[in-house]
């Protein structure tokens, strides 16, 4: 019998339209582009007016499934390391199961900060192999 192994097949992101830069931060705060970018890198970043956590996630996950080429409904698994869910309940994981249409998939939050991705790919890949 060959031991199955679990491998990632795909990436994809997902970035909010909405682009807050460093100058226009200095417009709000005490601050500046020069002294943000020196100590942290960060020129600008995107944020989502309308919508919560799962929203942006649920975009990334079809842009997923459209780049493999895999339908919805052959998804089984869905596991969201986050300390930002939407709510305590349901999870995430289910709420963006519901919204990308996973119908024959189950899923659960981890909650994890800084190390939210090892320990969801972790966790998954002991599902898979298993």
């Amino acid at each position: 019998m060959s031991k199955i192994t679990a491998a990632i097949t795909g990436v994809q992101g997902y970035l909010p339209e909405y682009v807050l830069t460093n100058e226009m931060l200095s417009n709000m705060v005490d601050t500046n582009d020069e002294w943000i970018t020196s100590r942290t890198g960060v020129k600008e970043r995107r944020i989502m007016k309308d919508g919560a956590n799962s929203d942006m996630a649920a975009e990334a996950v079809r842009g997923l499934l459209k780049k493999t080429n895999t339908k919805a409904e052959d998804v089984d698994l869905v596991v969201v390391g986050t300390v930002t869910a939407d709510y305590p309940f349901p999870s995430t994981a289910n709420l963006i199961c519901d919204k990308v249409g996973m119908i024959n998939a189950w899923g659960f939050d981890l909650n994890a900060a800084c190390s939210g991705f090892i320990y969801s790919l972790s966790t998954a890949s002991q599902f898979i192999e298993t």
